[in-house]
């Protein structure tokens, strides 16, 4: 698709209604049962005989893919072998709740209490020692162990960094113990890594299910944006959101006033002040929807060496961010989108320093392949976040963070099968996007969020918002 770049505007629009997501019906057993084999076969790859998969409560999402269970207070292990019924392990107050696995309750998956897993001065005195556990799962001398934790690494990061392992020490001792010193390793790029990690190839019910969390979040940035004035504070504006009840991907940030400076602050008391920054999100698994402008209701609110904010600043950004999402289909390297944004948001004027793009699962940050000369190639199934972060001292930032997907005609058509209202949903936001804001969309991109490319300079007057010229 080839693109020119055109000039930025501010159009006057209602906000469109794309409709709600109902909550979709979670994974079958049956999926389940397929990301294990999956995992079984590259496991066999790497000729490992064992993957010990680790999981809390802010690192859940491997285990929660492959299972449905994600740990609550608690520490968590899944072990697969080449063969037979994989085991969770979890602590005292988890073995209730790992009845919301289909693969347990459909006796794919083994149960063990161990209650170290547990909160300090619990009970301790009813289960085995890790190391049973472990040597109970045929790990011994002849075994090759990958464990898969949260981050794998580079030998430029850390020399062997096969052998780096981040998960706690007691349990890679233990594991070296009994399988040896070199035959423990990394294996979190089995499911992480931008390329081939299985969690970047999302089938038609995580793209359901993070329709919907997307869905929520995204009405709640548009509830509070609607619903701010003058003299609220954060914590109320933020109230005017709600919240639908699944988990939060990471953080609410709400930062202004006195807490501008502090990017990941939440509410802290602050008022809502004519002339001020502001940016703020809500995230849910799968979701995180952000919106960065001024408390203003046009250029004359705003400091005086900031009143060309919309032409000198975000204007351009978006301008850019559409030819950032012309290049998003299958086979762009990331290196080419992140060599578009350095190139056209320089960081002397923007400050853009994360990765301009990244991968989004059941966690809010899974890997990215947007990074300097990276010929990691984007793919169908991919969860991205339009995350582009500007920052200035000067104009604060402008931001049109949301979630959407890269899917092929073939993963197209499973959607429409299986969730059509969920794949209509998203061929309106695609309608919009193009013929009211003018960003034009490979036909690979499946918008997530209600507010799709929506971006208001003005919180205060929330339905002038920036479109292209046609």
């Amino acid at each position: 698709m080839a693109v020119s770049t055109r000039a930025h505007r501010i159009i006057q629009i209602g906000w469109p209604e794309f409709g709600q997501a109902a909550y979709p019906p979670p994974a079958s057993s049956v999926e389940f049962q397929l990301r294990v084999d999956k995992l079984r076969a590259v496991m066999d790859e790497r000729k490992l005989t064992h993957l010990v998969v680790y999981g809390d409560r802010e690192h859940f999402a491997n285990v929660a893919y492959l299972t449905g269970f994600d740990p609550r207070f608690e520490e968590t292990l899944f072990i697969l072998s080449a063969a037979g019924t994989p085991l969770l392990v979890v602590g005292n107050e988890c073995e209730a709740y790992v009845g919301v696995s289909p693969l347990f309750t459909d006796g794919k998956l083994r149960r063990e209490r161990f209650q170290p897993f547990s909160l300090l001065n619990q009970p301790r005195e009813q289960s085995r020692k890790i190391r049973d556990v472990f040597a109970g799962e045929g790990i011994d001398g002849t075994s090759r162990v990958g464990c898969v934790g949260w981050k794998y690494f580079s030998d430029q990061e850390v020399p062997g960094a096969q052998f780096a392992i981040e998960l706690p020490s007691y349990l890679i001792d233990t594991l070296r113990t009994l399988a040896g010193q070199d035959r423990v390793v990394n294996s979190t790029d089995l499911l992480m890594h931008p390329g081939y990690g299985l969690r970047t190839f999302c089938t038609p019910s995580e793209i359901a299910y993070f329709e919907y969390t997307s869905v929520q979040a995204s009405e709640s940035v548009k509830r509070m944006i609607f619903g701010m004035r003058e003299g609220m504070t954060d914590h109320e504006v933020v109230a005017l959101g709600g919240t639908c009840g699944e988990p939060l991907g990471c953080h609410v940030t709400f930062t202004t006033g006195r807490n501008a400076h502090l990017g990941l602050s939440g509410p802290r008391g602050e008022k809502i002040k004519r002339g001020e920054p502001l940016s703020f999100n809500l995230s849910y698994w799968g979701s995180n929807s952000c919106r960065s402008g001024w408390i203003a209701s046009s250029a004359r609110d705003l400091p005086a060496a900031a009143a060309d904010y919309v032409a000198g600043f975000a204007g351009v950004y978006f301008e850019v961010m559409s030819e950032w999402f012309a290049m998003l289909k299958p086979g762009t390297a990331g290196g080419k989108l992140w060599r578009l944004i350095a190139d056209r948001l320089p960081f002397e004027r923007y400050g853009i320093f994360l990765n301009p793009g990244h991968l989004i699962h059941l966690d809010e940050w899974l890997s990215s392949p947007v990074y300097p000369n990276s010929e990691v190639p984007l793919h169908s199934g991919m969860a991205i976040q339009v995350d582009v972060i500007p920052s200035s001292p000067v104009y604060a930032s402008t931001r049109m963070e949301d979630g959407l997907v890269l899917a092929d005609k073939e993963l197209r058509k499973q959607l429409q099968q299986t969730f059509p209202d969920c794949y209509a949903r998203c061929q309106k936001r695609r309608k919009f996007m193009t013929d009211v804001l003018g960003i034009e969309l490979p036909e690979e991109i499946l918008p997530l969020s209600n507010i799709p490319g929506i971006v208001p300079p003005f919180f205060l007057a929330p339905n002038e918002v920036f479109a292209l010229e046609p």
